[in-house]
C-alpha cells in the first residue's frame, strides 16, 4: 500500500483528495492535517510515503512545512509533492529549494493525480508534466538558485545519458529500455548521478541538467 498524508487548509480539497485516493487497492490515506504545523507533526507520527502538501496555509506555510520534513533523517523516504494553484508560483521555487520532490496543479485531472503519486511513492517524481519546460526555464535563469554540485566533469558519460533522460521525463523503466540495460542498473546509473551532484531526488536532477546546459530549454 502506498501510504498517504494530506496537508490543506481547506477541508473540501482534502475530502475531494481523500475521496480519490481511497478509491484505489493500491492507496490508503493514512492522515490529514489541516496547516503545515500539523502536517510535519502528522508526518513524523505516521511516516507516510508520500506527503501531498498545499503551498499557502495558516500557522506554518507549505515551504516551511517542507523544509522540516525534509530535514528530519526519520523522514528521509518521505516525498513531498506541493499542490499549488499556479504554474509558475513563486512558493513552487521556494519549494524546490526547500527539498519538495515536485509539484502539480490542483485542477491535475485525476488520473493524472493518482499516476503521480503512484511516480511519486517508488521515488521517480518530477514535475507537472504540463509546466515542467515553463518552471524549470525560470528556475535555472537564476543564478542564486543553482543546485550545488561539481559539475557535469564527475559524471561517467553513462551517467550523462541517464540524467538527460530523466530530465525528459523518463521513468527507470524507460531508461532501461532506451539505453538497453535492466531497470536496476538504470536506478544504479541515477543514484550515482544523484550522489555525485548532491541531488536529493530525481526533480533535482532535472534541475540541474538544465542548469548546466546538459538539455537545452
Amino acid at each position: 500500500m502506498i501510504r498517504i498524508l494530506l496537508v490543506d487548509d481547506q477541508a473540501l480539497i482534502r475530502g475531494g483528495l481523500r475521496a480519490l485516493l481511497s478509491a484505489e487497492d493500491d492507496i490508503e490515506v493514512v492522515a490529514e492535517a489541516a496547516n503545515g504545523s500539523e502536517g510535519v507533526a502528522r508526518a513524523t507520527e505516521h511516516v507516510p510515503d508520500v506527503a501531498l502538501v498545499d503551498v499557502q496555509m495558516p500557522v506554518l506555510d507549505g515551504i516551511e512545512a517542507t523544509r522540516r520534513i525534509v530535514a528530519d533523517p526519520r523522514l528521509a523516504a518521505v516525498r513531498v509533492v506541493i499542490l499549488t494553484n499556479y504554474g509558475l508560483d513563486e512558493y513552487v521555487f521556494t519549494a524546490l529549494r526547500a527539498g519538495a520532490s515536485g509539484f502539480l496543479l490542483k485542477d491535475t485531472e485525476p488520473a493524472e493525480l493518482l499516476t503521480a503519486v503512484r511516480v511519486a511513492a517508488r521515488g521517480d517524481a518530477l514535475l507537472s508534466p504540463a509546466i515542467t519546460r515553463r518552471l524549470i526555464a525560470e528556475f535555472v535563469s537564476r543564478p542564486a538558485d543553482a543546485l550545488p554540485a561539481e559539475g557535469l566533469g564527475v559524471l561517467t558519460n553513462r551517467e550523462r545519458e541517464v540524467v538527460t533522460l530523466v530530465a525528459y521525463g523518463l521513468s527507470n523503466d524507460e531508461i532501461a529500455a532506451r539505453m538497453v540495460i535492466s531497470p536496476a542498473t538504470a536506478k544504479t546509473h541515477v543514484s550515482r548521478a544523484m550522489t555525485k551532484l548532491g541531488a536529493r531526488d530525481r526533480a533535482q536532477l532535472v534541475v540541474f541538467a538544465y542548469q548546466s546546459g546538459l538539455v537545452a530549454v
